[in-house]
């Protein structure tokens, strides 16, 4: 499955353009220009699992470094800042990693 199959081409170009300076990520604006903070809980099941690049259950911090290029191959990389802000607003448990219900709630908030 791709990222296209859920949400549209034009919108993840708009959500990656829109954060293409360095430390200007934000999760919550780019779900809603994706449209991801739209889709059903299945369908954000769904980009977890392309996310969840091990398929270990769970986004570390290697995979959120690269989170941008799940969507878009030529994106830049997370920052460590940036990195560490999705952990904080996500991790609910502090183990370090997002498991699906914690993205899930990340997408939706």
């Amino acid at each position: 499955m791709s990222l296209t199959s859920i949400l549209s081409a034009d919108a993840i170009e708009s959500a990656i353009k829109d954060c293409q300076a360095p430390e200007s990520f934000n999760h919550r604006k780019f779900f809603q220009i994706c449209g991801l903070s739209k889709k059903t809980p299945e369908e954000v099941k769904n980009v977890f699992e392309i996310i969840d690049e091990d398929g270990s259950g769970s986004i570390d911090e290697d995979e959120l470094k690269f989170f941008l290029q799940k969507f878009s191959p030529g994106a830049r990389l997370l920052s460590e800042t940036e990195i560490k802000s999705i952990l904080t607003a996500a991790d609910d448990d502090s183990d370090g990693q997002i498991g699906a219900d914690e993205f899930q709630t990340l997408v939706f908030s």
